[in-house]
């Protein structure tokens, strides 16, 4: 009878590579791990899980048309957010607080000036608005903050938005330049503790009816999907001119949510793609600062900003834009540069703001409303004037862009605006003349790297 013997493979017979296979098997599992915990796509925190659809739009409103192109990556983040319970409670907390300590007379509070105006907030000279920036007398000063002219609001919406005591999400459809979208991954809780409300004129309303996406447009609450529809009627509005009367919500949202303790701004080109409770721990109450807002991605002074408004006629009257950094160089601006740290930019990109509700939040947003007033609504141009000039200092937590398209979606707008913010007889070309002898001169020499200052 033939013997069976038992070999063992070949594959096993080498020491080395038996070594090298228990090596690969041991290590493998270990740089996988590695790898992903680096990019923050697994082992991570994640946000909140995403509920059903708020609001389902017919196909004529095109909700998600017009995306711009973005870089961000979709596994990534550049910003950590923390554990969406623990989130929720301590801001909770946080608005709590508030509350009970705002009638104390140790906590300060803005006085306002009260009364009619010419002007919705004054039309004060400029060394009358600067006046204004030192702030060191406290509640004693009172500080011009819009509302001298009416705002007009349904009285149910009003007494809704003062009932709105925590934290409020606005923002505003003006000429019905763009469309409603509803924020993404909300959690749980956060339609309970968050208010979200929508700001629209005559002309957005009629849009909104012709594709029969409000069609309650007598009653007393508009609601589509989480957004609380509030409408202002043109006739009645402060300026004529559309952008400058979207500015109200977006830079006085703490006079029309005055018990309200975290904002967040948001331009109706823009999507939330995270929870605004995720924001406001991250990038706001983490950092312990009283604002957060993009840098811009490319501009870095504020001439560097007015000469991209010229050029790309974001607003027309170059004439107008000329006097107003002429304005600002007699009153002491300063290209940027390290001197100014911790502010790293002079331009944010102010689609997103995030706000603590508080002295110098809300002196800096009345201060540069007053600014938008004077000249126009572009808010980009005033904002590193006020924020210099203003006392006390506001701590701004001005974060990377890759931030900004982490958490927004931005879109095109759904119209082109022919009048490019000024009527076409005010319209006239920038001027080539020699900066010699133009309060700018310095602000242009220090900025281009030829001044000896």
């Amino acid at each position: 009878m033939g013997r069976v013997y038992l070999t063992t493979p070949l594959l096993f017979q080498s020491k080395i590579l038996c070594l090298s296979l228990l090596y690969l098997l041991t290590t493998l599992p270990l740089a996988l791990y590695v790898a992903f915990s680096q990019t923050g796509c697994l082992f991570r925190t994640p946000p909140p899980l995403p509920k059903p659809r708020l609001f389902a739009y017919p196909p004529s409103y095109g909700e998600h048309k017009y995306a711009l192109p973005t870089t961000r990556s979709a596994c990534s983040s550049p910003v950590p957010f923390s554990e969406y319970g623990t989130v929720l409670q301590e801001i909770r907390d946080l608005c709590r607080n508030s509350s009970a300590t705002a009638a104390s007379p140790r906590s300060p509070v803005l006085r306002y000036f009260q009364g009619k105006g010419d002007s919705f907030a004054g039309n004060f000279s400029a060394k009358k608005r600067m006046s204004f920036f030192n702030h060191t007398n406290g509640d004693r000063v009172e500080v011009p903050c819009g509302f001298l002219q009416e705002f007009p609001i349904r009285e149910s919406d009003r007494s809704a938005m003062e009932k709105c005591d925590g934290v409020v999400v606005a923002s505003a459809i003006f000429g019905d330049h763009d469309k409603i979208r509803q924020p993404k991954r909300l959690g749980a809780k956060t339609l309970e503790t968050v208010c979200f409300f929508m700001f629209v004129d005559d002309a957005t309303l009629r849009g909104l009816a012709a594709h029969n996406i409000l069609t309650n447009i007598n009653g007393e609450v508009d609601m589509i999907g989480a957004w609380r529809i509030v409408s202002v009627s043109v006739s009645e509005l402060p300026y004529d001119n559309a952008a400058m009367n979207g500015v109200i919500p977006k830079h006085l949202v703490h006079r029309l949510f005055p018990n309200s303790m975290f904002s967040v701004w948001l331009d109706a080109k823009l999507q939330l793609t995270v929870d605004p409770l995720l924001l406001i721990h991250s990038l706001v109450v983490s950092k312990d600062a009283d604002m957060a807002i993009s840098k811009h991605p490319s501009n870095v002074h504020t001439m560097e900003e007015a000469m991209a408004t010229a050029r790309w006629k974001k607003w027309a009257d170059v004439k107008s834009l000329r006097v107003q950094m002429e304005t600002y160089c007699e009153m002491g601006l300063q290209p940027w540069s390290p001197r100014k740290h911790p502010y790293t930019t002079d331009v944010p990109d102010t689609a997103l703001i995030i706000r603590r509700h508080g002295l110098k939040s809300n002196l800096f947003s009345c201060l540069l409303f007053n600014e938008l007033e004077a000249f126009n609504p572009r808010d980009q141009l005033a904002f590193a004037y006020v924020r210099d000039f203003m006392i006390p200092k506001i701590d701004i937590n001005m974060f990377e862009s890759e931030v900004f398209e982490h958490i927004a979606m931005e879109y095109r707008h759904n119209l082109k605006r022919h009048d490019a913010g000024a009527p076409a007889s005010t319209i006239k070309k920038a001027s080539s003349r020699d900066i010699k002898g133009s309060s700018c001169e310095a602000y242009l020499l220090k900025m281009w790297g030829e001044s000896n200052d």
